[in-house]
């Protein structure tokens, strides 16, 4: 029934989705924070914050930088674990070699996650100060700015940001079950304690520590689609009955009727669409007449689908879908991803989808997230792979301190927080490759400027990457 799914791409045109899989996968590895291993293939990064969690007397060394900049900011980097461990749990059999180092991948952040909820009653939500990070272009392994760990706790808490974590771990169990089934436990049985507080101990994270979190990753979804998200994961992989029922009884806390209002929203701060389909998929709710995960799945279809008559994002002349908000790509490649995972369901299910007048087969689905992933890699106005280290054409001056620096091999000497402002400044791409990464992408007339000051285009970020893995694994098999 998917055969189809890729026939509407020239094969002449095709781009080398193997090619882009590897590089996907291997950007993570320039966002490593810690004592890097000898496996480090992107050598010109080096270990960084190695005393992180001092303050506190936990260690927190590990995890990823978020973006551009030296923080290590916890919301983002579990809803980028969760779209690794989703990327490979439904497209496991298209890794083929790049399998082991998705895992990797997966593994590099939950050893962090777990350091971050190992002490009763807290869970870390920051390592940094942004502001003052923000103030600086320097190396991370040259840091001198303050690696105050910011954490909420029962006193003050932060269910957004512990139940998102909570989804990361338990996803990242089901993928790492083959290969670890000690560790995978582990990574479950954490899951349920951190849902449980979240849970337990419910408020935004914004309240507590709104004024470090706010000007980078604020909340303004609330927690309760955080707290429905993470028990379909554990429900996914456990199958206990408990977490499918707290779905089920808690969907009347998201916007009524059932999340009618944010039914075409994914993202890190906004879970909604991903929790209709995720659950669709699962199939706990089919006993409900109509079965409103499915209903809200098809709305937000039909939302994204360009002939739609119910339509919410734009698209450029080139093809590449928008929404509002800065850093675009992550838009195209979160939602791009659901797309193919419905399409692959309803295909299953001989279900058809209706916007208005508009019929959308699940042939369809997976023709727009193709398109959508074509565009990244160059079949766009400017014939420019927005994808760092592949094509001909790709950006050369992305917003990114480690990448614009010269590395410690070439420039041994230590470079202070005002440091580097000539290399930001300056015209020259970028001395490091970031292989792999994703920027945010052209504005919506196509056009790109390929300028560090210009951050909302020219900054990568793991959470454009993560979902574009399991876009890649399938459609370099497809």
């Amino acid at each position: 029934m998917l055969a189809e799914m890729a026939a509407n791409s020239e094969a002449a045109s095709r781009p080398n989705y193997g090619d882009a899989l590897s590089k996907s996968i291997l950007f993570f590895e320039g966002q490593r924070s810690g004592k890097l291993p000898p496996s480090q293939r992107m050598t010109w990064r080096k270990d960084s914050a190695l005393r992180d969690g001092i303050q506190m007397g936990v260690d927190l060394v590990g995890g990823y930088y978020d973006a551009g900049d030296n923080v290590k900011f916890n919301f983002p980097m579990a809803f980028t674990t969760t779209m690794l461990a989703w990327s490979v749990a439904d497209f496991k059999p298209f890794f083929g070699s790049e399998l082991p180092h998705a895992l990797d991948a997966i593994q590099w952040a939950t050893d962090y996650l777990l350091k971050c909820t190992s002490v009763p009653g807290f869970v870390v939500a920051q390592v940094g100060d942004g502001f003052a990070d923000h103030n600086c272009w320097e190396r991370p392994e040259d840091m001198d700015t303050p690696r105050t760990p910011f954490a909420v706790s029962r006193k003050y808490p932060g269910s957004e940001l512990s139940a998102e974590i909570a989804a990361a771990l338990a996803a990242s169990s089901i993928v790492l079950r083959s290969s670890n089934r000690t560790y995978a436990a582990r990574l479950l049985s954490r899951a349920k304690t951190v849902f449980n507080f979240a849970n337990t101990y419910q408020g935004s994270y914004n309240d507590s520590l709104g004024p470090w979190v706010c000007s980078f990753y604020c909340s303004f979804s609330g927690y309760q689609d955080e707290l429905i998200w993470a028990a379909a994961w554990i429900f996914r992989a456990s199958k206990l009955p408990y977490y499918s029922s707290y779905v089920l009884d808690n969907l009347y806390k998201l916007d009524p009727p059932y999340n009618g209002g944010s039914f075409a929203e994914f993202g890190w701060d906004t879970k909604h669409a991903g929790i209709n389909v995720l659950v669709s998929k699962l199939g706990f709710a089919n006993h409900l007449q109509p079965n409103p995960f499915l209903t809200n799945a098809d709305k937000f279809v039909c939302s994204v689908l360009p002939e739609s008559p119910t339509k919410f994002v734009s698209y450029s002349p080139g093809g590449l879908l928008f929404k509002d908000g800065g850093s675009n790509m992550q838009h195209s490649t979160t939602l791009s991803f659901l797309l193919l995972v419905y399409a692959r369901y309803t295909s299953t299910i001989k279900r058809t989808i209706r916007c208005g007048n508009v019929i959308a087969k699940p042939s369809r689905l997976a023709q727009l997230a193709k398109r959508q992933v074509d565009y990244i890699l160059g079949d766009n106005p400017l014939n420019m792979s927005y994808m760092v280290g592949f094509g001909r054409k790709y950006p050369q001056r992305i917003h990114h301190r480690a990448s614009s620096l010269p590395s410690i091999d070439v420039h041994p000497e230590n470079i202070e927080c005002q440091g580097g402002t000539s290399y930001f400044f300056s015209s020259n791409p970028n001395p490091n490759v970031l292989v792999g990464a994703i920027v945010g992408g052209p504005g919506i007339n196509d056009k790109y400027s390929d300028s560090r000051a210009d951050f909302p285009h020219s900054e990568p970020a793991t959470y454009i990457n993560a979902p574009l893995v399991g876009l890649l694994a399938f459609y370099n098999t497809h």
